[in-house]
């Protein structure tokens, strides 16, 4: 089980940019191929932007299309929570940091083998540790 971190409103919005604070404790969506990883195609393994906690590897991370940094799974479902989400008139499945509760993005059920899931995540949400 992971470590649980806390802060108070005003200490992530001490530790993050605006952008970052939007998407990860507020639930937001970065736009379409806006985000810094969407693209990204070095190896190396994504982070909380907020916490630090190990996300996905680069090795599971494909071009799904969408704008979007997309994986077919997480490093460990340990670090990750799942919740319905029902916002936008449409029923979803977030994904959301199992240690500090930061938004990530949602998962779906159209990706590729071997999961068949697309974990399609903000680059907000994630900080880039290269290998």
């Amino acid at each position: 089980m992971v470590e649980k971190v806390q802060k108070t409103e005003q200490e992530w919005k001490e530790q993050l940019t605006p952008e970052q604070f939007k998407v990860a404790r507020k639930h937001g969506t970065e736009r379409a191929f806006t985000g810094k990883y969407h693209d990204n195609k070095e190896k190396g393994i994504y982070q909380c932007v907020c916490c630090g906690t190990e996300l996905f590897s680069s090795e599971t991370k494909f071009d799904s299309g969408t704008g979007w940094p997309s994986f077919w799974e997480p490093v460990s479902e340990e670090n990750v929570e799942y919740k319905t989400d029902r916002s936008l008139f449409m029923t979803r499945t977030e994904v959301l940091c199992a240690a500090c509760e930061a938004h990530l993005g949602h998962v779906f059920a159209d990706g590729p083998k071997p999961t068949g899931k697309r974990y399609c995540m903000n680059s907000a949400a994630l900080d880039f540790q290269k290998q």
